[in-house]
């Protein structure tokens, strides 16, 4: 059965590069993102991999834990690791899932027979504190996913989350956002004290109200 937004994500426990995890109990009251490659030694993933440590900090400041998984073992995991760190200029400093067994890849519907009957696709999860899932994305194989566009995604998801905002098309941190309709047009200045422009009286816009 395929992940719905706002499903309660699936929890577990599996072997990963750093111990045994929990998968709840790992995220705690943080944000999370888990990522699923086809499987080790495989060029595009080597990079996501790669670039996925670089942004560590990145994903730190938003509050974000990043976990991996791949149907390999984690002797291969081990291996692999060597060959991102020596490729992409870095050092892997996150937990890769060895899903051996496909238990997380089943529990997340990773596996689409219709492309593969045995690798899993490359989908992304991120979720919540509240342990709901918040956005699926998923790519094909050869198409490397665009992680600028995940941290983008985090911080609306982190800032609608809070506020009775949505964001708009290509909006970017600290960019004006979009005042929920449910939010009558006279409330607003109470709201949203920064100021606001009605387009449209559907389409109302202020600053980024945590900025």
């Amino acid at each position: 059965m395929a992940i719905r937004l706002g499903d309660i994500a699936p929890d577990f426990t599996a072997q990963t590069t750093e111990g045994t995890i929990n998968f709840h109990e790992w995220l705690g009251d943080s944000w999370g993102m888990l990522f699923s490659h086809p499987a080790d030694y495989t060029p595009v993933c080597t990079t996501e991999l790669g670039r996925t440590a670089q942004l560590k900090n990145k994903f730190a400041e938003k509050n974000v834990k990043v976990l991996a998984v791949s149907v390999d073992d984690l002797d291969s995991h081990n291996g692999w690791i060597n060959d991102i760190n020596e490729t992409q200029n870095t050092s892997v400093n996150f937990p890769i899932i060895a899903d051996s067994d496909r238990n997380v890849a089943s529990l997340y519907d990773m596996i689409h027979p219709n492309a593969d009957n045995t690798l899993t696709v490359r989908s992304v999860f991120i979720i919540g504190p509240d342990k709901k899932v918040k956005l699926t994305l998923t790519y094909p194989a050869s198409t490397g996913r665009n992680f600028d566009e995940l941290l983008r995604v985090i911080d609306s998801l982190q800032l609608t989350a809070n506020y009775s905002v949505a964001t708009p098309a290509d909006w970017k941190d600290g960019e004006d956002v979009v005042v929920a309709p449910a939010i009558p047009t006279e409330d607003i200045p109470e709201r949203f004290p920064k100021g606001h422009k009605v387009i449209k009286p559907y389409l109302r816009t202020t600053p980024q109200p945590n900025k």
